[in-house]
């Protein structure tokens, strides 16, 4: 069982579904094909350590492009994603989509966070703008696409929904 750390305080993560973790393979081989020489895409195998909000955290997805930072404190955790994935679940939309994306937003390499819903077709894309405020950009019509631009891609929601089911 995965654990999350937040101030020292250790809570057990659940598993996810099927349908979950289908919806974060397809997010991660779709942008996976994309990605420019010198990134590279991770699974929820891989530690964040969001050292600005002491929060220990395995999200559904990441990409890092450069090397790998370790954290100081934690040589499993990285320290550096450009853009972090989180397919939410009936249990953890709200926790997605409030505390932990504002934990998120205070890694200083972080470029791009992509929230994927369970129940529907929708992914929302938040980004920091250049005066440090944080945008948010939803797709959620069929055929609509996401914007990646930190590395260069785009999701089609087709894609990452073929075959869907919801929870």
């Amino acid at each position: 069982m995965r654990h999350e750390f937040v101030a020292g305080e250790i809570y057990a993560m659940a598993g996810g579904t099927p349908e979950h973790a289908a919806l974060a393979a397809a997010v991660l081989r779709l942008l996976g094909n994309q990605l420019p020489a010198g990134c590279r895409a991770y699974t929820s195998d891989l530690r964040v350590r969001v050292v600005a909000s002491d929060v220990t955290t395995y999200p559904d997805g990441t990409i890092i492009c450069g090397k790998v930072t370790r954290a100081t404190d934690d040589p499993m955790a990285a320290t550096n994603p450009i853009v972090v994935i989180a397919v939410t679940s009936p249990s953890t939309e709200a926790h997605d989509r409030g505390a932990k994306l504002d934990v998120y937003k205070t890694l200083p390499s972080l470029k791009e966070i992509l929230i994927v819903s369970h129940r529907e077709p929708l992914i929302s894309a938040h980004r920091p703008n250049s005066d440090g405020t944080w945008e948010t950009f939803e797709a959620q019509a069929r055929g609509a696409t996401v914007d990646v631009p930190s590395v260069g891609a785009q999701l089609a929601l087709d894609d990452v929904y073929r075959d869907f089911e919801p929870e």
